[in-house]
């Protein structure tokens, strides 16, 4: 299983980011400003998108699973990811909702 961060062509993942947010023109919105991860295991199975919203918040604005590999911990995979990598810069994870 690997996490890897995406820099470039974001929107080559429009399928996984549509389950988490059905309105493309908000993931326009916070595509370019957040930092996307993609779980892989031989294939993409899940994905998030986080941003800094200041005041050492970071918020995620999208996290979405595959519909074949849902409830089988790699949305929480990701989350404990997140969990690590950002704890020494921000003292709030929170979750945005539509």
């Amino acid at each position: 299983m690997e996490i890897q961060q995406v820099t470039e062509n974001k929107m080559k993942y429009k399928e996984l980011l549509l389950l988490a947010d059905e309105q493309e023109n908000m993931i326009a919105r916070y595509l370019t400003r957040g930092t996307m991860f993609v779980l892989n295991e031989t294939e993409v199975r899940a994905l998030c998108i986080v941003t800094d919203e200041g005041n050492g918040i970071l918020e995620v604005k999208s996290l979405a699973v595959a519909p074949a590999w849902q409830r089988k911990g790699y949305g929480r995979t990701l989350i404990d990811f997140l969990c690590a990598r950002y704890m020494e810069m921000f003292h709030t994870l929170q979750v945005g909702t539509g």
